[in-house]
């Protein structure tokens, strides 16, 4: 059976393309250990290394699986911490993926983001899977945000099923427009003491979005630039779920303070935000935490008692596997989902409810970085 110091030694000969300094050696690679017949580590590529990413897990899962008694490899993505090494700017090698990974153009250059004027920061909410409450948290999030003195906007960026409007009870409201073209200028409609814009502001109801890529990153470019956001102390984005286009378009047009990973404790949910979490560390964007969402029921006629409905843990084996904060646990309880359906988010319809309660104190959590 290969031991630790042979799982050591094997890792250390892998190599940074650009530099061809070892990959333990510049602290991208490191923890390794053994559980049973399972070899572990942690990859922590800077942004600028993730175009190796592929390589160097083929390589290192090549390298251990040959050595004597390991058959699994498992490779925990982390993102780097501020002392790893870095290699020269321009090495080669270190280009960030083609345009069909989302990646900069020829000659390996991220493209420029712009800021948005006004908008001092930006937090994207995001979820690997569809179901699990992501815009319940990130119109709950921004309300609370709003309630403690925050001047805050909500982007529903979820094109294709957009629900803000619902939660906010303004489905029936059209926001003002005017100008063509590129000079075109949206007011974003004011609810619940946040600014918010949709598409489901924009069409029918029931009325479907088939449109390809081109025409969604266009659209989420008019929301971030052509909309008069004002002054806003933070600008909360709920994306849609999975890896697409969308996320890509955020996380390529504008400087974001960090994204929100929401998840339910369950395995099926674990294994989709894993995906999401591992494309925005390859996109350079900072993990701020995780959220475990429906964490627990709690039945409207014993507020005592807990079910765990999902499993449990599943949050905070996310965030440590990720080296991320696990930012809130959310319990499920009726006002939740009456408050969506109402209009009335449940920060604001049922502020003495648990799930409020931790909702405010997600926001207080959020509050310091975000005003500074």
């Amino acid at each position: 059976m290969a031991s630790a110091a042979e799982i050591q030694d094997a890792l250390a000969s892998l190599r940074d393309a650009g530099s061809g300094r070892s990959l333990t050696e510049l602290g991208w690679i490191s923890e390794p250990r053994l559980q049973g017949a399972r070899a572990l580590f942690r990859l922590a590529l800077p942004g600028f290394a993730q175009g190796q990413r592929d390589r160097i897990a083929n390589e290192a899962k090549a390298a251990l699986l040959a050595l004597d008694g390991i058959a699994d490899v498992q490779i925990e993505l982390a993102q780097p911490s501020p002392s790893a090494g870095a290699a020269p700017i321009g090495a080669a090698g270190h280009g960030v993926g083609g345009p069909s990974a989302g990646g900069p153009g020829a000659g390996g250059q991220l493209p420029q983001k712009q800021a948005i004027p006004g908008v001092k920061q930006v937090i994207a909410v995001s979820s690997g899977k569809g179901g699990v409450g992501k815009s319940t948290v990130a119109v709950n999030l921004a309300c609370a945000l709003a309630a403690s003195g925050l001047k805050v906007g909500l982007l529903d960026a979820d094109i294709y099923g957009p629900n803000a409007p619902t939660m906010l009870g303004v489905i029936d409201r059209t926001p003002e427009v005017r100008g063509e073209g590129a000079e075109q200028v949206l007011t974003p409609i004011e609810s619940c003491g946040i600014a918010m814009v949709s598409m489901g502001l924009l069409i029918q109801e029931n009325q479907p979005v088939i449109w390809r890529g081109p025409m969604l990153n266009g659209i989420i470019r008019q929301f971030l630039y052509q909309v008069e956001w004002g002054q806003r102390d933070v600008l909360i984005v709920d994306l849609p779920p999975g890896t697409g286009d969308a996320q890509l378009t955020i996380a390529q047009a504008v400087p974001m303070a960090g994204v929100l990973i929401v998840t339910t404790p369950q395995q099926v949910s674990l294994a989709d935000a894993r995906r999401g979490l591992a494309m925005f560390l390859q996109m350079g964007v900072q993990v701020l935490g995780v959220i475990e969402n429906m964490s627990v029921f709690i039945p409207p006629d014993d507020a005592t008692k807990r079910y765990p409905l999902f499993g449990s843990g599943g949050g905070q084996l996310l965030a440590h596997e990720a080296q991320v904060p696990l930012l809130a646990q959310l319990p499920l309880e009726m006002p939740v989902r009456e408050g969506g359906d109402s209009g009335i988010p449940v920060v604001l319809s049922a502020p003495h409810t648990a799930t409020a309660r931790a909702f405010v104190a997600l926001a207080e959590r959020l509050a310091v970085p975000v005003a500074a």
